[in-house]
């Protein structure tokens, strides 16, 4: 549906029906705030299931990541008596491991999510809580994750919606592509005055 340049589409619906599932299963579970599910299913859900599956793969990585570095904060941060300090230095120097660890294994795409849980955790962690609070967290992300790509199974785009997705996808590709080569420009041109400066 498409009133002037407003369109409300079937992800769009999705999206609202994978917060919606998020919190009314964290409901009936009695597992708390579905805050971590819902931005996982959020970030997982993509216009159709192969791209969702796609991109799942490096959610689940980057979620994994992020997960297990908010336990081992988590650990660290209950042998300090200064939690402070232990937020102040030891978050920053996850978030380098989270971003050199996600790089050295390709996925560059997980980098974000890893992060975003990392922090959604270990700053959502009250005072006092026990270690099995910080993995219930990673296991949200994990829900979230897979309601997202679980309503993409179960909910397919019509013809015209997935055409519409797949021209908004051919948009940005070009307009990366753009991007791309701006920056090949620019690396030639530093490569060229370098070369030049040796001569």
């Amino acid at each position: 549906m498409e009133i002037g340049p407003f369109r409300l589409g079937m992800r769009t619906l999705k999206t609202a029906l994978a917060v919606m599932l998020c919190i009314i299963l964290f409901k009936v579970l009695d597992r708390g705030a579905p805050m971590i599910a819902a931005l996982a299913a959020v970030f997982s859900l993509r216009q159709d299931l192969t791209t969702s599956l796609t991109f799942g793969k490096s959610r689940i990585l980057g979620n994994t990541l992020g997960g297990g570095l908010a336990i081992v904060y988590f650990l660290v941060k209950d042998l300090f008596s200064s939690d402070f300090l232990v937020e102040l230095f030891l978050l920053p120097f996850l978030v380098i491991v989270v971003i050199v660890l996600s790089d050295g294994m390709n996925n560059n795409s997980g980098i974000i999510s890893a992060i975003a849980t990392l922090l959604l955790i270990s700053l959502s962690i009250p005072q006092g809580e026990s270690f099995y609070f910080a993995l219930d967290r990673v296991i949200d992300t994990f829900i979230g994750t897979f309601i997202g790509i679980g309503l993409n199974f179960f909910i397919k785009p019509k013809p015209v919606e997935e055409s519409h997705e797949i021209e908004e996808d051919l948009a940005e590709l070009a307009k990366k592509e753009e991007e791309l080569e701006i920056l090949r420009k620019k690396v030639q041109a530093r490569a060229d005055a370098e070369k030049n400066n040796k001569e």
